[in-house]
């Protein structure tokens, strides 16, 4: 049996919308609003912002089924400079597989950037669920936009739609939009969200850096918890006076549109050129003026990013800025455990 567009909608978490094209699925995670910010944008400086916002990030689908098995069929798309993809399944919280177009054991040190040829287009597997009525999680890829997706059980099977009682809120560039975990339920928010019992909406964007317009597009929901991780591509292309507003503004537009939500701000993580001299400044200086940017709001705590990964180069996947998979086990543990204190 193979779910409609409609059941496949009352089972997804962290799609503003799902729509039909063409007989397809199509998942979105930013508004239409928010999408015409990033064409706006693109446009006046060329850069692919929009083309960042197709990519999956956050979406995930989860449901109780009574079904043995498990098909699933994907056609993806390349929108980034990533090309590996991994749909990941787990039932009743443990890992079984993935649907991807790699083998972790094939990816080479630095494998981010690694020219691997690695198909894109259509992909299908089945996977074996076990006996009973267990709770079933499928993590949508942060790399590559789905243009089409089918997820079949047996026919006769139950499911039922599981939702989380909180939600998650994720404001960031590339490393909260992914970069580079091979599988998706590995990235720091999908990490977050579980520890919290929530929903995540990903409205991270590589290469993105403090854009106020966006935090002024109120959702149609009320997130209970926002983590905003910007500063490192500030760092790279700004000065610290430009930052500063920018943060501000960002950070009063949230505390405007979600008086009641608990707010992070977590400056930026270890990257190997952060000795390097920028009109900014000193990298460890960002820190300086997101806690400047955020004194007057107390409902924002900021956090030091410095202490998520350690500045071992192996733990991250281009060996210099994104996290690996081992990379995010770091940052989620203590970004949990830092967040916790304060909730």
């Amino acid at each position: 049996m193979q779910l409609t567009v409609e059941q496949l909608r009352s089972i997804a978490l962290g799609a503003v919308r799902i729509v039909k094209e063409g007989g397809c699925p199509r998942f979105f995670r930013f508004t239409q609003a928010e999408e015409a910010l990033y064409i706006a944008r693109d446009a006046e400086r060329g850069s692919i912002s929009y083309d960042h916002s197709l990519c999956t990030a956050g979406v995930k689908l989860l449901f109780k089924t009574n079904s043995k098995t498990l098909g699933l069929s994907a056609e993806v798309a390349r929108r980034i400079t990533r090309s590996f993809f991994a749909f990941d399944v787990c039932v009743n919280g443990n890992y079984i597989g993935s649907l991807s177009n790699f083998s972790a054991e094939s990816m080479p040190a630095g494998y981010s950037l690694a020219e691997i040829p690695l198909p894109l287009g259509r992909h299908k597997k089945e996977f074996m669920l076990g006996e009973g009525e267990k709770t079933v999680a499928i993590y949508f890829p942060w790399s590559v936009e789905v243009l089409d997706f089918a997820l079949t059980i047996e026919d006769g099977a139950k499911w039922t739609p599981v939702k989380p009682a909180k939600k998650l809120l994720v404001y960031g560039d590339s490393i909260t939009q992914g970069h580079d975990a091979m599988y998706p339920k590995n990235r720091y928010p999908a990490r977050l969200a579980e520890a919290l019992g929530a929903e995540e909406i990903n409205k991270a964007i590589g290469a993105e850096v403090f854009f106020p317009a966006l935090a002024a597009c109120a959702a149609d929901f009320v997130p209970d918890v926002i983590t905003v991780a910007y500063g490192t591509n500030d760092w790279f292309t700004t000065d610290a006076a430009s930052f500063l507003a920018a943060a501000r503004g960002f950070f009063e537009m949230l505390v405007k549109n979600y008086p009641e939500a608990k707010i992070f701000a977590i400056s930026p993580i270890y990257r190997k050129d952060m000795n390097e001299s920028k009109t900014f400044g000193a990298f460890s200086t960002v820190i300086d003026r997101l806690r400047e940017a955020t004194a007057a709001l107390p409902a924002v705590t900021v956090i030091d990013g410095m202490n998520l990964v350690p500045a071992k180069h192996t733990l991250y996947a281009d060996l210099r800025l994104h996290p690996s998979d081992a990379g995010f086990d770091h940052f989620s543990e203590n970004l949990i455990a830092e967040i916790k204190k304060h909730l």
